[in-house]
């Protein structure tokens, strides 16, 4: 039998999904199970994009541009213009998701064995994109003790070799929910031009900001033009995982031709996902508005809950709707499984994130899980309730 990939071998499993079949068995056993899991929000997609499918006339499904639609970047780059970001339409190429996007940005600034610094716990996918570019993470840590905001520039100056091509963060963060400062950003903004690094930013969750923050993008920091790469998606947004649609965006005029060639490799992004995409660019902000509120409750309502379990330390996130939360437990992974197999109260259970995922660095995070505030308010408060018993039943 011919062998795998050493690259297939050392692809790591998602945290997020790979307790699925445990799910579904507790489900066949007549569970209710509350996915905390998954960032799969369950606000309404803006009915303007379902619409432009629906009603859309075409008599033959074409590729587009590789590239993206000539008038859903321009109308893009407008949208980012009007939240006060100076980009242009030949700034975006338009990808399958926000992770095609990063495969671009690795595959364009950093060859084999090349080195990438991301401050962690990080989203755990970033692993999994950095395995399949021959890429090394080299992770610096953040702490739950101080909200997981940006380490010391000092402990990254440390980490910086020859090979050391790009700084990543994730801002607000998954799955931490930390919002950068203005301050950090412009911190990065400097050590990546004196080592003349790239500064990737992942933005996916820029509209989800609370408590009267404000985001502070990489594309806004004077004289960072040939560092910063941004990356950005719908996903989130819009509630359109399933479309798939992102994009990287860069002034790096290099970056982006080298982007463009792996944009042609792959043919195109969706020409339906783009139709729906370029459409929900018409969304009213009143959905906006209406969508920041329910969330800053959701995440008012998870973290109060929480803090009510003896033994339980969470962080409070500024934006995104993830939170990490450490619990009074060996081992987070083993008590998510034994959640879905082996715990219910009244037929009904949750399911977590292992939050060691989230870590490249072996044996950190053991004891913590990622939560995502997706559900309902009562649902959010019956799910920390079960949570709750299911602690006092495992400790025993």
């Amino acid at each position: 039998m011919p062998s795998i990939s050493n690259k297939g071998k050392l692809m790591p499993e998602s945290p997020i999904r790979k307790l699925v079949p445990y799910a579904e068995i507790a489900k066949r056993n007549g569970n209710k199970v509350y996915h905390l899991n998954i960032g799969q929000p369950d606000i309404k997609t803006p009915e303007v994009a379902i619409n432009a499918v629906k009603n859309i006339d075409i008599k033959v499904l074409e590729y587009s541009h590789s590239a993206g639609f000539e008038s859903y970047r321009t109308k893009l780059s407008q949208y980012y213009r009007d939240h006060g970001l100076p980009i242009e339409t030949e700034d975006i190429i338009i990808t399958t998701g926000g992770s095609e996007a990063l495969l671009f940005a690795m595959g364009s600034t950093m060859d084999v064995d090349d080195e990438i610094i991301i401050p962690e716990p990080f989203y755990a996918n970033y692993n999994g994109f950095s395995i399949a570019s021959g890429v090394k993470v080299v992770p610096v840590i953040s702490t739950i003790d101080d909200g997981f905001a940006l380490p010391p520039i000092a402990a990254f100056e440390k980490l910086i070799t020859p090979k050391t091509k790009a700084i990543l963060i994730c801002n607000p963060g998954n799955p931490t929910g930390y919002l950068y400062s203005k301050e950090e950003i412009m911190q990065l903004a400097a050590i990546v031009k004196k080592h003349d690094l790239f500064l990737i930013a992942d933005e996916v969750y820029r509209e989800f900001i609370y408590d009267g923050e404000e985001h502070f993008s990489v594309m806004n920091v004077p004289g960072l033009e040939e560092h910063a790469i941004m990356i950005d998606s719908v996903s989130k947004r819009y509630s359109m995982c399933g479309a798939r649609i992102g994009c990287i965006v860069s002034k790096n005029k290099a970056v982006m031709a080298t982007a463009m060639k792996f944009a042609q490799a792959r043919l195109s992004p969706p020409t339906f996902a783009q139709i729906a995409s370029e459409a929900a660019l018409e969304t009213p902000q009143s959905y906006f508005d209406e969508v920041i509120t329910e969330y800053k409750d959701r995440r008012d309502t998870l973290i109060a809950e929480l803090q009510k379990i003896e033994g339980v330390k969470v962080a409070s996130p500024k934006g995104a709707f993830y939170c990490i939360a450490q619990l009074p437990v060996d081992n987070a992974d083993q008590f998510a499984q034994w959640l879905l197999e082996s715990f219910d109260y009244n037929k009904e259970t949750v399911m977590v994130a292992p939050a060691a995922g989230f870590y490249s660095t072996p044996n950190v995070g053991l004891n913590e899980v990622r939560l995502a505030y997706v559900l309902k308010k009562e649902d959010l408060i019956k799910s920390v309730a079960i949570l709750k018993e299911a602690l006092k039943a495992y400790k025993n």
